[in-house]
């Protein structure tokens, strides 16, 4: 589900945005694609001699606001099509939408606003099968066929829901979701409805909509939604098929990125884990090695891309456990992941039974004291196998031990 703001349709590049679609049709990839119309109906109420504040869609829609919104969708959907054909791209409109009329709010009739009442799937799924693009405009249409305005995110939220898409990519003017002025590369939906401003602080806070949008759409079902700045070129599929996209990316579950490896993401272990392994931050591992304990290790994804690693080694006779192997790549530091692996880690031990977990540092050892309640322990804590390929390693490693019983660990969130 591609959602365009009107604002981007009239850039420059959204030639090559269509361009970016087709690539992914090409790819058998099914793109439903939505577009908001604010720029152009501001732009036609100024052409009329009307406030375009008057028109922003924030509340009531009259009937000349209504006829400006059914103006610049019909305009704006004409040149998307012409876009689509210049590209060997089939695409119709649709009127999919299915909208009741959002009624009285605080004693204020909403006039032609409407809402979202259902989704035609039959039709939208018919035009996918058949290699068809459709183009959603922001209208609805009751059963007596009277036409409401809607809001672009709401239908892409509800289109998406529908359809069971597993993504949504918000198409703006902005590099993503901005918090300060700062980008937020990627963030669980739990975590970004804890950092939504509320209205009254919401200045430094961009795409606030879009933000609202995307925890909406996370808590329906949908796995992964981007917010992309539709003035980068190439920019949509450098955000679907790059490890650090463009843009800002918003995912449903924190672990749900969280698997065991298999035999083919050794390699991918093995590159994620180098400069680490060259720093002595972590000890090497060799294919075999990796290989003779494949299910003690764990890969942290996000849209299929391993970003961050942990092992378990396990000793059930002593009931001890060892976190290992901890690594995030450089390009996603500092955003929580891992301590989201050290939390895995210590709800799988404690399934397993383990009482007490321990790890081996040679320089992030403050780090597990400060972030994960480790604290220094000896060699004596160890089990006696691994105290003596410790004491063989040469490495010098501090021990830290973290007793289970002594802390009280998160309910477990793995999907």
């Amino acid at each position: 589900m591609i959602s365009v703001d009107g604002a981007i349709v009239a850039e420059e590049n959204f030639s090559n945005v269509l361009l970016d679609i087709a690539v992914l049709r090409s790819l058998n990839i099914q793109v439903i694609l939505l577009h908001g119309a604010a720029e152009q109906i501001a732009h036609l109420a100024r052409e009329q001699g009307i406030d375009p504040s008057d028109v922003d869609g924030s509340g009531p829609t009259d009937d000349v606001t209504l006829e400006l919104a059914m103006t610049a969708g019909n305009r704006l959907a004409h040149e998307i099509l012409e876009g689509f054909a210049a590209h060997d791209l089939r695409s119709a409109v649709t009127n999919a939408i299915n909208a009741q009329p959002v009624g009285i709010i605080r004693g204020e009739s909403q006039l032609n606003t409407g809402r979202v009442e259902k989704i035609d799937v039959e039709l939208l799924s018919g035009m996918l099968e058949r290699g068809v693009v459709p183009v959603v405009p922001p209208l609805g249409f009751d059963r007596s066929g009277r036409t409401y305005r809607l809001n672009s995110d709401a239908v892409a939220v509800a289109v998406a829901e529908s359809l069971r898409a597993v993504k949504v990519i918000f198409i703006t003017t902005e590099d993503g979701l901005l918090d300060q002025g700062k980008l937020i590369r990627e963030l669980p939906a739990s975590e970004l409805e804890k950092r939504l401003p509320s209205n009254e602080e919401a200045a430094h806070f961009s795409n606030l909509s879009k933000a609202r949008a995307a925890i909406r759409a996370c808590h329906a079902g949908i796995p992964r939604v981007h917010v992309i700045n539709g003035r980068t070129n190439e920019g949509l599929l450098t955000e679907v098929f790059s490890n650090e996209g463009i843009g800002t990316l918003i995912y449903a579950n924190d672990y749900q990125q969280i698997r065991s490896i298999r035999k083919k993401d050794v390699r991918h272990l093995i590159q994620l884990t180098r400069d680490s392994v060259e720093a002595e931050e972590l000890t090497e591992r060799s294919r075999q090695d990796i290989l003779r304990q494949l299910d003690d290790y764990y890969l942290f994804e996000i849209d299929r891309h391993p970003i961050g690693c942990v092992a378990l080694h396990l000793y059930p006779n002593e009931r001890k456990g060892e976190l290992a192997f901890l690594c995030v790549s450089h390009s996603h530091e500092r955003q929580g992941i891992g301590r989201r692996l050290m939390e895995f880690v210590e709800e799988k031990a404690r399934q397993a039974g383990v009482e007490m977990l321990f790890l081996l540092s040679t320089q992030a050892y403050s780090y597990f004291q400060e972030k994960a309640g480790f604290v220094e322990g000896s060699i004596a804590d160890l089990p006696a196998e691994r105290s003596a390929a410790h004491v063989g390693s040469g490495r010098n490693s501090k021990i830290l031990i973290k007793r289970l019983s002594e802390h009280l660990g998160p309910r477990s969130r793995v999907s």
